[in-house]
């Protein structure tokens, strides 16, 4: 011990071990942290392919699913490519004058000047120990990917691909990337005003569920729709989606603190608590009111409760999560079993009522349960009426922006590429007739 003693000092004297025990505040990426958000980067990926692709693939027709996965995976595709190219800059980058508020620059364009050592500028519960600026980025994109993923429920086995690829790269653009600079960016104004969105509840379920209520509208109804039957064709699939959505939605929610500590866990709690307490609703609702319990319905509850919690994973605790999956079962299922029935919309996959609605009932509800013993926010039944207020305008405004500019980009590719395809397409079916290709082919 003595020897080492005059090892150690003696090193100090001579300058090799200076800066041993000085403190320093300058942020730092932490090796912990990043393992954590790449593997949730994976995670938020698994949602849209395979995850969503196979859940919605699954609830329509045989002649269509090609074309559903077709649709997810292009998704990944192209929006990655316009993320980096400039998406990414515009969502979480500055713009000066009075743009800075609503939308960011192109300083970030193509990713330019983030170098790989770069410490993000983002963070939530760990000030100084960040992940790297690049994973930020990629983690980031993954949001904006299944985003107008989400929409592809709505005009399912009608939409013409050429007008699916066009549209999602415009809403991506004039959309999405807005919203998410007005509540992610410290720029953002709605950010400004206190709005509480942890991972997503308005920036993708609330923007893609009204999104998804303009596109069912204008693309129109399905051929003999309510006419005739059109069972899932493949209720496995539909499960086996749930189960890789109910996964991802881990990375979704829990890695949206940007961190491995208590709060990805409590994000990681709430979540689980709160899908498990809208399916099991559901399916109870699905045995009394409809005589069984069934897949599809406790699938469907499943992906409300998630949809539901993920604005407010970060900010309430268990307790407040169970209530809010119950209320979200019945509210949805209520959405999907009666409202469209009763004004005839044809959302095809139920993408307006169950994240649509999912989302705007999650915007409010983080006002009314948002908790100070999870983060320093306090909701309605902690004393914090503004709260409430705060998360109802943003609700609004993100339904109001998000319904009248999908219309205007509906009309507008609808005169470039077309939006509709013809009737002889949607009756033979999609794939066949837009991919000349067919699911299931047997040999004699």
């Amino acid at each position: 011990m003595k020897a080492f003693l005059l090892t150690f000092f003696a090193m100090i004297f001579c300058g090799i071990v200076p800066t041993f025990a000085q403190a320093t505040n300058e942020p730092v990426i932490s090796t912990g942290n990043t393992a954590w958000m790449i593997v949730a980067s994976g995670l938020v990926l698994l949602m849209t392919i395979p995850g969503l692709a196979l859940f919605y693939g699954g609830l329509v027709r045989q002649k269509n699913i090609l074309n559903i996965l077709l649709m997810c995976f292009v998704a990944v595709a192209a929006i990655t490519i316009q993320w980096i190219f400039f998406g990414y800059s515009i969502t979480f980058g500055s713009s000066s004058g009075f743009l800075k508020p609503f939308i960011g620059g192109f300083d970030w364009a193509f990713l330019k000047g983030i170098g790989i050592n770069d410490v993000s500028p983002y963070f939530v519960s760990q000030e100084h120990e960040r992940i790297p600026h690049l994973l930020f980025v990629i983690y980031q994109g993954m949001f904006a990917i299944i985003t107008p993923a989400l929409i592809i429920g709505a005009f399912a086995e009608r939409m013409s691909f050429s007008g699916y690829l066009v549209f999602i790269l415009l809403w991506a653009t004039f959309v999405y990337d807005p919203v998410a600079h007005w509540i992610w960016s410290g720029d953002g104004w709605l950010y400004k005003m206190g709005a509480l969105d942890f991972a997503g509840g308005t920036v993708v379920h609330i923007n893609a569920g009204i999104a998804s209520l303009v596109a069912a509208v204008m693309v129109g109804k399905r051929r003999h729709y309510m006419n005739i039957p059109n069972p899932p064709h493949n209720i496995p699939f539909v499960a086996i989606g749930t189960g890789l959505l109910w996964f991802g939605w881990i990375g979704f929610n829990a890695g949206s603190g940007l961190a491995a500590d208590g709060l990805a866990v409590n994000a990681f709690l709430v979540t689980h608590v709160a899908a498990a307490a809208a399916a099991l609703t559901w399916t109870i609702m699905d045995w009394v009111l409809n005589g069984k319990p069934t897949i599809v319905g406790i699938a469907t509850g499943a992906v409300a409760g998630l949809a539901t919690i993920t604005q407010a994973a970060g900010f309430v605790d268990v307790r407040s999560a169970f209530i809010i999956g119950v209320i979200a079962s019945i509210v949805c299922f209520y959405m999907v079993g009666f409202v469209k029935v009763k004004f005839g919309y044809d959302d095809t996959l139920d993408a307006f009522g169950v994240h649509g609605v999912g989302g705007i009932l999650g915007c409010i509800l983080v006002g009314v349960f948002a908790s100070p013993e999870i983060q320093n926010y306090s909701g309605l039944l902690h004393g914090n009426p503004h709260q409430l207020w705060v998360q109802f305008v943003t609700a609004s405004v993100t339904m109001v922006y998000s319904g009248v500019v999908t219309i205007v980009l509906f009309k507008v590719v609808d005169k470039l590429v077309g939006i509709r395809v013809p009737d002889k397409s949607e009756s033979i079916g999609l794939d066949f007739a837009l991919h000349r290709e067919v699911a299931y082919t047997s040999i004699d």
